[in-house]
């Protein structure tokens, strides 16, 4: 087995793996109660890292008072035993492996943490972003800049050593920073919102964003306010209340006199300390031990550099090249699928999730993977639809915190005709990531389906003042949608209310009022051609699979219509994903019809 694999990267070489040819592997997994480490830095370190990890998860509870603390995105730890290894991963800056003792990857599907253990104190940098992490998962309410990046500041500055943690000191550097940059008015630093230059370009002012908003944190620690903040977020984003309103509803000052209680915290240099024991549960002693392969070691320098922006483009390359020497590694059969399916190259990514599949039956990923594709492929009939109902099934049975596959499995169901069942999972994933946009969306336009557009029109109106501009664009347009149906169509609330009578002769989304008590059907396909000869009812000619179908639109002013404006008559090959009721010739009423 060769011992490197050398790629070409910006103008300089790039060796994928420094690993031993000694015949004990010397790359271990430790497992303690919540995490995994991988590392060639030995067991002991590997143990001490994981305990650092419990100690830190145990910390959070204790400050969100929450007793289950969730993690919305699967978390790999991995710690190299110096700086040569850590640079293999490290973010690229002018062709060049940036210089770090810590590094916090995260995407949609996976996270990893990486660690140069040959440093005296790799966790700051990576407990600032492990913070984030904590708080998308937990948070009840949606925070301000000043919260989210405050808090990971306090969070980051805890002291552990192996019995304790050590809360709430304030860093000397947060003092320094404000004696030297200055302070911004607390009026100010409350409204920098994501997209502000304050918040995203380096400088001065940024810095002192940053400390003075680490220091409000501990202010707020300190004076037992923190239970408060839900109370003035609610104010300030659903009542619409200013800033000073808020913070006089929520602690009974207004701005001006926060500023002036702040200053003089900062003069004081008091802060109140607290120590949490680590839980019984956690001994490092206990944690558990395995050895873990060379060609598994390069499989996940090859996964880290898939989730990577600056190494993904040869992430397939290189788990084909351990695939030639070990074609059955299942970690690398697993990502080459991911990596495939990310270049949309669906055909080979199903010939390695299909491998992976029957290699890994006990891997959620692989599982959640190979459920995401077929959910992606242009053509899919019913016996695909209850496939990927299957796969999230028993994803979830392996790792029931698998938030995405808790949306997906809900968002399928919801559009096959499940609608309770699909609400139920979108809630769950919802609960396990209450930040998450996509889930709320999902979950949005599940509503729309199920014709309860009150709740529809309540996510989409928040989501519409999303910082992610793709987000709020899309939102905007469903809350058009949302409000547009309400207007025009009655309600499945009113049918079931005694009114089916007085209504029957009315349109009521596509279908009638006995149509509602009969299943529907989902299925992916292509629209082939819209016939509007006898327009507002309309019939699309549908190919999905081997089958072909005629789906009647009963009044196209009622079509709960997902991913585009405005129904177009000259729509042709477009792919789609169409719910519908079955009539006894084996066509259908359209329910709902997402453009793909």
């Amino acid at each position: 087995m060769r011992l490197c694999r050398l790629w070409l990267f910006s103008g300089g070489l790039f060796c994928l793996s420094l690993f031993s040819s000694a015949a004990e592997p010397r790359w271990v997994e430790v497992r303690s109660p919540n995490f995994s480490v991988i590392t060639d830095a030995g067991a002991g370190r590997g143990r001490a890292v994981a305990l650092h990890f419990e100690q830190m998860r145990a910390a959070f509870g204790v400050l969100m008072t929450k007793g289950n603390v969730s993690l919305p995105v699967p978390l790999q730890i991995v710690a190299f035993r110096n700086k040569k290894e850590l640079r293999q991963v490290a973010p690229m800056f002018n062709g060049v492996p940036t210089e770090l003792s810590g590094l916090f990857q995260t995407s949609q599907d996976r996270s990893f943490i990486m660690l140069d253990m040959s440093v005296d104190d790799p966790w700051k940098v990576v407990f600032h972003e492990y913070a984030h992490q904590l708080m998308d998962g937990n948070l009840s309410f949606h925070a301000d800049p000043w919260f989210r990046e405050g808090f990971a500041e306090y969070f980051s500055s805890i002291q552990v050593d192996n019995k304790e943690a050590l809360l709430g000191k304030i860093p000397n550097d947060t003092y320094e920073i404000l004696k030297q940059l200055g302070w911004m008015k607390v009026s100010d630093l409350l409204k920098v919102a994501q997209d502000s230059k304050t918040y995203y370009e380096t400088g001065d002012r940024r810095s002192t964003f940053y400390a003075e908003s680490g220091l409000l944190v501990h202010y707020l620690y300190d004076n037992d306010l923190v239970p408060k903040l839900s109370i003035y977020f609610d104010a300030l984003q659903v009542q619409k209340k200013s800033v000073d309103d808020a913070l006089q509803t929520a602690i009974g000052m207004n701005a001006r006199q926060l500023d002036h209680e702040l200053r003089g915290y900062q003069a004081s240099h008091r802060s109140s300390h607290r120590l949490v024991k680590n839980p019984v549960a956690i001994v490092a002693a206990q944690f558990t031990v395995r050895p873990v392969s060379v060609t598994d070691a390069r499989a996940l320098m090859a996964d880290i550099h898939a989730h990577s922006p600056d190494y993904k483009e040869h992430a397939l390359a290189e788990f084909q090249e351990i695939l030639k020497d070990e074609p059955n590694n299942a970690w690398a059969l697993r990502g080459a699928g991911f990596a495939a399916m990310e270049r949309r190259n669906f055909e080979l990514a199903t010939g390695y999730l299909r491998r992976a599949v029957e290699l890994s039956s006990k891997d959620a990923r692989v599982h959640l993977y190979y459920a995401t594709l077929l959910d992606r492929e242009d053509l899919q009939d019913e016996e695909d639809t209850d496939r990927i109902k299957q796969e999230l099934e028993t994803a979830i049975g392996l790792d029931p915190t698998l938030a995405d596959a808790y949306s997906l499995l809900g968002f399928t169901q919801a559009f096959s005709g499940e609608l309770e069942k699909g609400t139920a999972n979108v809630q769950k994933a919802l609960e396990l990531a209450p930040q998450n946009e996509r889930y709320l969306f999902n979950m949005a336009n599940a509503y729309l389906v199920a014709r309860r557009t009150d709740e529809a029109i309540a996510i989409f109106q928040n989501l519409a003042q999303s910082g992610d501009s793709k987000v709020a664009a899309q939102s905007s347009r469903a809350l058009a949608q949302a409000i547009s149906l309400k207007g025009k169509a009655p309600s499945f609330e009113r049918i079931r209310e005694g009114e089916a009578g007085e209504l029957r002769q009315e349109p009521v989304g596509n279908s009638s009022a006995k149509d509602e008590q009969l299943p529907s059907r989902f299925v992916k396909g292509k629209l082939v051609s819209v016939d509007c000869s006898k327009a507002p009812h309309l019939v699309i000619s549908v190919i999905a699979g081997k089958q072909s179908l005629r789906l009647h639109i009963q009044d196209v002013e009622y079509l709960v219509l997902i991913g585009s404006e405005k129904f177009s008559c000259d729509w042709k090959n477009k792919n789609i994903a169409v719910n519908y009721r079955e009539r006894d010739d084996g066509n259908g009423d359209v329910v709902s019809l997402e453009m793909q």
